[in-house]
């Protein structure tokens, strides 16, 4: 079994400025390729879950994000970083038109990406680690069984006790805990 660093993008990865969906829009936030680069050294697994309403909502398209996905794919890799898969989730069950107007189970802060990646990739998500910077994101790990559920917060505390909320201010702040936690 493998384990895994799930990854939230907006707000996570990049600066969330709502719906981004474009390249010249695409900012990494400081300190991620850093903690991607420490996560694989430790052999993590790494997945990017994200909810994608704005292809439900209609402001963009599926093939703007995967643009865009490719792009960011290909920044990871130039700093040697390999993401195993990107999962998205572009449903909204009030705001979507037409077809993506629906609940889902994959919608965050339902587990439906992280079940899927178990799955595919035979994770264990008892030794796992999930990043995002909304409730439903930690609730989404806890409800797949993610043991390690941390959230960035402009004003985070740090905590190294598993069962509680973990917050951190910084993306260089999620290394440290990652070096407390993993490097013994």
């Amino acid at each position: 079994m493998n384990r895994a660093f799930f990854l939230d993008r907006d707000g996570v990865i990049n600066i969330d400025k709502n719906y981004v969906h474009r390249i010249e829009d695409f900012d990494f936030i400081d300190g991620i390729f850093e903690l991607c680069k420490f996560a694989s050294q430790l052999d993590f697994k790494i997945f990017v879950i994200t909810n994608q309403a704005g292809i439900g909502r209609g402001y963009y398209t599926t093939d703007d994000f995967f643009k865009l996905t490719d792009w960011m794919l290909d920044q990871f890799n130039k700093h040697g970083i390999d993401i195993d898969h990107v999962y998205y989730c572009p449903y909204h069950p009030r705001a979507g038109i037409g077809t993506y107007k629906k609940e889902s189970f994959d919608r965050k802060p339902n587990p439906g990406m992280i079940l899927k990646a178990k799955k595919e990739f035979q994770l264990d998500l008892s030794n796992s680690v999930l990043l995002g910077d909304k409730n439903s994101d930690v609730e989404a790990g806890r409800s797949a069984g993610i043991k390690y559920n941390l959230k960035l917060a402009a004003k985070g505390r740090t905590s190294i006790d598993p069962h509680q909320e973990m917050e951190f201010s910084s993306l260089h702040g999620v290394k440290r805990w990652f070096q407390q936690v993993f490097c013994y």
